[in-house]
């Protein structure tokens, strides 16, 4: 990332969203700053309730012009017309996701704290790779992806990369100078998700 450039926001939904008050709450958010992107970050693997999730949160992204994506289903996202598809399991299904998607749609990949996994992601196609968590949470083995790792990517490598999981305001200043996207999730665990937003990124101005 250019030094004169700040990060830019990428948007996490919460693992459930109600399906009456959520859309709101989203056209809320979208509407008080520039976000890149949405990503749905469901935890129901029912098809039926995932189709209408994303048919919901797709018509609030597109009135705004924001691209939006969903974990793992890549055969769901072409089916429904999302921009792509963000992948949880670093770069094992980075190719059969880009080869089915097409070159023109969003693949991305988690890849934890894994380095060698993101360079691999990268190589087979992904158009961006996310680390994570930046900070302390009890989900997962523990790891955390530290500073240098961004540090190293930001300076080495060229494809853009995210910083989430456990974010705080002490880490969007640390991490800004190293990172091309912030994936925020935090702001949805209250009751103003807008206020919550504008807390984390401060240091952004």
């Amino acid at each position: 990332m250019s030094q004169d450039q700040q990060p830019q926001i990428y948007l996490i939904s919460p693992p459930r969203i109600d399906l009456h008050s959520f859309p709101e709450a989203l056209a809320r958010v979208l509407d008080s700053r520039d976000i890149a992107c949405i990503r749905l970050a469901l935890a129901d693997r029912d098809e039926d309730a995932l189709a209408r999730a994303a048919d919901t949160c797709r018509d609030v992204a597109i009135a705004r012009d924001v691209a939006i994506v969903i974990d793992d289903h890549w055969l769901l996202a072409e089916r429904l017309g999302l921009d792509g598809v963000h992948l949880t399991d670093g770069s094992r299904s980075v190719r059969a996701a880009r080869k089915t998607l097409g070159t023109d749609a969003i693949v991305g990949a988690f890849c934890g704290t894994s380095r060698h996994d993101g360079m691999t992601a990268g190589e087979a196609g992904a158009d961006y790779i996310s680390f994570g968590p930046v900070g302390a949470t009890t989900l997962g083995g523990g790891e955390q992806a530290e500073t240098e790792l961004f540090q190293w990517w930001s300076e080495m490598i060229e494809l853009p990369v995210v910083a989430e999981g456990a974010l705080t305001t002490d880490l969007v200043t640390t991490l800004a100078p190293c990172t091309d996207f912030f994936g925020v999730s935090e702001i949805w665990e209250g009751d103003d998700p807008v206020t919550a937003l504008r807390a984390l990124l401060a240091p952004l101005g």
